[in-house]
């Protein structure tokens, strides 16, 4: 895991570069998304989170869920044509997941890729990954940090 002005940035993980969202590819044409710590950063605290349903198919662009924190209310976007197999229902007893534990527990939705070889052309990993975040790190004057639950 790289980590850069606090900001960590998991190399193992596939991101879309316009939109602040990691992605776990799963072998079955699966994934799972959710908010990188950027994202969590940049929306602060959260204060709200509303999923589509499960079994809501979404073209590139549209949202899973919306969000809103204290500083942002907006959509969680999904950059390639999905099926929404879960959301994450433990944001109903914490809804502070996406803040303290951006890659594991704070997880938003899985789904099921609909064009996985077109799913897959969007993201970038490893060193492109952090390389890109570093950047976009540096241009806009980014410090990570991790909300507290209360």
């Amino acid at each position: 895991m790289a980590i850069y002005a606090g900001c960590d940035i998991p190399e193992e993980l596939y991101y879309h570069p316009a939109h602040d969202l990691w992605v776990r590819l799963e072998g079955d044409d699966t994934a799972t998304l959710g908010m990188s710590d950027i994202a969590q950063t940049a929306a602060g605290k959260l204060l709200y989170v509303r999923f589509k349903g499960v079994g809501k198919r979404v073209r590139p662009g549209q949202s899973a869920a919306t969000i809103e924190s204290a500083k942002w209310v907006g959509p969680f976007v999904v950059p390639f044509a999905a099926e929404i197999l879960a959301v994450n229902t433990a944001y109903e007893q914490t809804i502070t997941l996406a803040n303290t534990d951006p890659y594991g527990a704070g997880w938003m939705v899985k789904v099921r890729l609909l064009d996985p070889p077109a799913a897959r052309a969007e993201l970038i990993t490893g060193a492109a990954a952090v390389a890109h975040f570093q950047q976009r790190i540096r241009d806009n004057q980014i410090r990570c940090y991790r909300c507290e639950d209360v």
